[in-house]
């Protein structure tokens, strides 16, 4: 265990990639075990159970490019709806690109984690990130990128 307890914290992860959602899989349960992850492979899915009467996640990790409603689609959805306000919503993406990035932070993105091309610096980069979000929830924004 590298992180701090996540206290049954509910993440969402949006991602069309099976074997991205498998390696992030392991890597959170290597920040910590206490958590209920639950995936979806694209912004429409995702969508319906915000809107359903689930419970909403602590934090939504999401993908840029996907099929049917991509990542940027899903993020302006996601702040136009006062309902999901206290959600944070970290981008999680191999675009490295600052002026993609601050248009993200406008559009209401609360963190933006550079997918690392190694197992362990995704370990690292998600104990950052959650570390992260658990300080400060919604203020302020912060680029998340571990040097392989």
């Amino acid at each position: 265990m590298y992180g701090k307890n996540l206290d049954n914290k509910v993440v969402y992860l949006v991602d069309d990639d099976q074997e991205d959602q498998e390696i992030f899989s392991d890597a959170l349960e290597m920040v910590d075990t206490n958590f209920t992850l639950k995936m979806f492979d694209n912004g429409v899915d995702l969508m319906a159970d915000l809107h359903s009467e689930t419970e909403l996640p602590d934090v939504i990790f999401l993908d840029l490019f996907m099929p049917m409603m991509n990542g940027e689609e899903c993020l302006q959805d996601i702040r136009e709806n006062y309902q999901f306000n206290d959600v944070p919503v970290v981008i999680y993406s191999t675009v490295l690109d600052m002026g993609k990035i601050e248009e993200l932070f406008d559009m209401g993105a609360n963190r933006y984690l550079h997918k690392p091309s190694n197992f362990n610096a995704l370990v690292t980069a998600l104990e950052r990130t959650m570390r992260s979000v658990e300080r400060n929830k919604m203020g302020g924004t912060a680029i998340i990128n571990v040097m392989n």
